[in-house]
């Protein structure tokens, strides 16, 4: 009797003890929950760092139930973190049995880094002239009796603006920067600003920011000199490049100041008085300040995947969850300096005498830090983001670093963050000099054989203009394909890193059907796509890439692009990328050179209808954020401006339309005439700048043709040919007003009722004919396609086609040779230098 007692009491805990590990595989959270619960969906624990313990714990124990894989399930609700979740080799699954970190269905779990602000009131006296109560204060939240210091707030989920001296989006312009010093003059009308300790400078050079501490104001009449705290008031004066620019064509540095109680009087503008453990705030229109949820982050990481080089963390996943509010200090703490791509310097300064081992002329030494990231990877392998958005940041979103491989991010959401939405790749370890190519004696620290894909990426770089969607260092085996990107203040897409065409670790690189546009906000000397250095056997392919934001702090107003090769960039296939023009640029790439072809508007459509997101996570592109209010530029067109004179310096010439940045630029000489061609912006100031170089010379501009001819518009089934030779010619019109109007009447309905002659064009494969016209002399273009011959061509556009006879012969009363021209001719034709 005692025996069978026995037998069915430890059978019964056999029972027991397998439903429970069978339901241990999928451990439950839950705002509600008690971390003392057992994890169960009826009784759910309260925190995913407890759930994380569990499965380690079931791991350790080689507990049956994970055979299958644990599925940690988050219930709806915000999870608020006092510490950073902390994944370790230990929490590794295997392929048969990953470890899933995911939301439960139709949940949308937020973990978050930071901190709720309640108990608002309005403020009963006046601060900086407002009316009593304009602005109101909350006590600001402490930790163990210390005031928590942060960098950024939301209100509702949409950023306040941190206190500052200019209002919405404008910017001053510093008058000087001293380098000996380490000052910097201003204009300083408005005497209501105060200096006090705290307050900060943000600046505008070149592709970057900075953020400097201001350590004295010191106030002369309508200006004032700054200085700036250590160490970033040293490396922002001794580093080269990106440096402040002084500029009479387009402006100085823009800047301004931020961070002061003196500087509080815009609604959306916030100041943290940490002496006083105040927190002030004026509200937007329909914001209640009693209801508001007012968010400030306080944890500068929120998850840290964890491994070493022998023992990576493997097979681990997050689906669906949302990861917020991250913080990042270092500004506040030692400013902010920043090389590219937001990677800040650590110290810079510019070579006596020129030249390192890797590279003869480098006049310039750099190392660099790598801001904090809310989620940080580092030697791991298999893991994945699926799924997931990641809000409300105040650095880098996702941080894949060093010995990372075939892990992958697909599916998620990277909006409102202050830098580059995402990492990959070491960017110059801090003892390895910037500009060196990375060689490793083992690959496994690489960043390699990752995916990222079918991301949107919106409105990131918020905080630090300089970062991007997405920035990837020194890797190889990366797959970026199928991500949307807009609304970046810089870049879209930027792959490489060391200025140098040195073979390194970089190679098997691919940038493939991504949809980037309104990019550029801020900053210039940009593009969609960016490469640095050497990375062999890499390819860019198959991208949709538009719209430019026009910016109005750019110290270069000519200097964006679409494809962007920069030094040392080589064996790259860069190919049937949809761009509306050929406005790219090829800096100083490296001997190897690259492989371009069919980059333009007129690659196939489905090119154009392929990039960008695919499903199933075509939802996420509700979630895109374009400003349409900012504005675009200005696309460039097609123009034509003449020198006449003689003993043209042609070198100079280049030299001083070179800044203009004219798409497709070439020159043509006949006689006294030169004429620069190609597509332009801004002509007026062009000619401007040629006047003031060659006073002597006379110039006009040929632009809005009167006629214009493109065989994309008026030919059917063609393609139009991706590399074009032009053929530029001149004359005149007869001395008549009356002709010259009938001349210009016959071009403007030509297509209507004389439609043989595009006919013409199209048979001779003619891809453009324009035809401009300033007074009485005339500029045609012809492009025909590369290595084709007018000769050839031109005798097409009459076969079985008599009205083109006809219409040259009708035109033949109007046009007459300009001045030089020898008897019995009327267009001459102009040779390209």
């Amino acid at each position: 009797m005692f025996l069978k007692n026995r037998l069915s009491l430890l059978t019964s805990l056999l029972v027991f003890f397998t439903v429970f590990s069978m339901q241990a595989a999928d451990i439950w959270v839950a705002t509600n929950g008690k971390d003392s619960n057992e994890g169960t969906k009826a009784s759910p624990l309260a925190t995913v760092h407890m759930a994380l313990r569990k499965a380690r714990e079931l791991r350790r124990l080689k507990d049956a139930s994970v055979k299958g894989g644990i599925h940690i399930i988050i219930k709806d609700g915000t999870y608020y973190f006092d510490e950073p979740l902390f994944v370790r080799p230990e929490d590794s699954g295997t392929a048969d049995s990953p470890t899933t970190i995911e939301a439960d269905v139709n949940a949308k779990p937020v973990f978050s880094g930071g901190m709720n602000i309640k108990n608002w009131k309005k403020t009963t006296t006046s601060i900086n002239g407002l009316k009593p109560g304009a602005v109101w204060v909350a006590d600001a939240p402490q930790i163990a009796g210390e005031v928590i210091n942060y960098r950024q707030l939301w209100v509702n989920d949409v950023k306040a603006v941190r206190a500052k001296s200019t209002a919405g989006d404008k910017m001053d312009r510093i008058l000087s920067w001293d380098k000996e010093t380490e000052t910097c003059w201003i204009p300083f009308k408005d005497k209501s600003v105060k200096f006090e300790p705290g307050m900060e400078m943000f600046i505008v050079q070149w592709w970057a920011i900075a953020n400097l501490r201001i350590k004295n104001i010191e106030v002369v009449k309508d200006s004032a000199r700054l200085s700036f705290e250590k160490p970033e008031s040293r490396i922002q004066s001794e580093h080269p490049w990106p440096a402040p620019w002084i500029s009479k064509n387009n402006g100085n540095s823009a800047f301004f100041l931020n961070n002061g109680m003196s500087l509080l009087n815009e609604a959306g503008e916030w100041f943290l008085d940490r002496k006083k453990a105040k927190i002030y705030y004026i509200p937007r229109a329909g914001e209640n300040m009693a209801s508001a949820k007012v968010t400030a982050p306080v944890l500068e990481n929120l998850v840290d995947v964890k491994g070493t080089i022998d023992s990576p963390v493997s097979y681990f996943k997050f689906k669906g969850i949302s990861f917020q509010y991250s913080n990042w200090l270092r500004p506040s703490q030692q400013g902010h300096v920043p090389l590219q791509a937001g990677m800040y310097l650590l110290d810079a300064y510019k070579l006596k005498v020129p030249g390192t081992p890797n590279q003869a002329n480098l006049e310039n030494q750099a190392w660099v830090g790598r801001p904090r990231a809310a989620v940080e990877v580092n030697f791991a392998n298999n893991t994945a983001f699926e799924a997931c958005s990641f809000e409300h940041l105040s650095s880098t979103g996702l941080d894949f670093n060093k010995g990372t491989n075939h892990n992958r991010v697909q599916g998620n959401l990277f909006k409102d963050i202050g830098g580059n939405g995402i990492n990959l790749g070491v960017f110059s370890e801090e003892p390895f000099e910037a500009h060196l190519p990375l060689v490793v004696k083992d690959e496994r620290e690489v960043c390699s054989d990752e995916l990222v894909a079918d991301n949107v990426i919106t409105n990131v770089a918020n905080e630090d203009w300089g970062c991007l969607g997405i920035a990837a260092g020194f890797v190889k085996g990366l797959t970026i394909e199928h991500n949307e990107i807009s609304d970046v203040a810089y870049s879209g897409i930027s792959m490489g890193w060391g200025w140098t065409h040195t073979e390194n670790v970089m190679r098997n690189n691919k940038i493939i059907g991504n949809k980037i546009h309104h990019y550029a906000k801020h900053l210039h000397d940009v593009a969609g796509i960016y490469t640095l250095s050497s990375q062999a056997d890499s390819r860019i392919e198959e991208n949709y890439i538009d719209k430019v934001y026009f910016s109005p702090y750019a110290h270069d107003p000519f200097l964006w692009l679409y494809l962007y090769t920069d030094e040392g960039s080589q064996h790259f296939t860069i190919q049937n990328n949809w761009i509306p023009i050929q406005k790219i640029l090829k800096n100083n790439n490296g001997p190897a050179g690259n492989i371009w072809k069919d980059n333009y508007a007129f690659v196939d459509p489905k090119i154009k209808e392929n990039a960008g997101i695919r499903a199933p996570f075509a939802n996420l592109k509700k979630e895109v954020v374009v400003d349409d209010a900012w504005g675009l530029q200005e696309m460039p067109k097609s123009v034509a401006i003449e020198l006449v004179g003689k003993d043209f310096d042609i070198e100079k010439i280049k030299s001083t339309i070179k800044g203009f940045r004219i798409v497709g630029e070439e020159l043509y000489q006949w006689e006294n005439h030169l004429v620069i061609y190609g597509l332009m912006n801004q002509p007026e100031r062009t000619k401007k700048k040629l006047a003031l170089a060659f006073p002597a010379l006379e110039i006009k501009i040929y632009e809005n043709p009167i006629y214009d001819f493109q065989n994309f518009e008026r030919c059917k089934d063609v393609k139009v040919a991706s590399e074009w030779e032009n053929i530029v010619l001149t004359a005149n019109l007869v001395d008549d007003a009356k002709m010259q109007k009938e001349y210009v009447d016959y071009h403007t309905t030509q297509f209507e009722k004389w439609p043989e002659i595009a006919k013409g064009f199209c048979n001779a494969d003619f891809q453009q004919l324009q035809v401009f016209k300033n007074g009485r002399q005339l500029m045609l273009v012809i492009s025909i396609p590369k290595g084709e011959s007018l000769d050839k061509l031109n005798p097409k556009t009459v076969e079985n086609n008599p009205r083109v006879d006809d219409w040259n012969a009708i035109m033949k009363k109007y046009q007459t040779g300009v001045e030089g021209t020898k008897p019995g001719e009327v267009w001459n034709f102009l040779k390209k230098l």
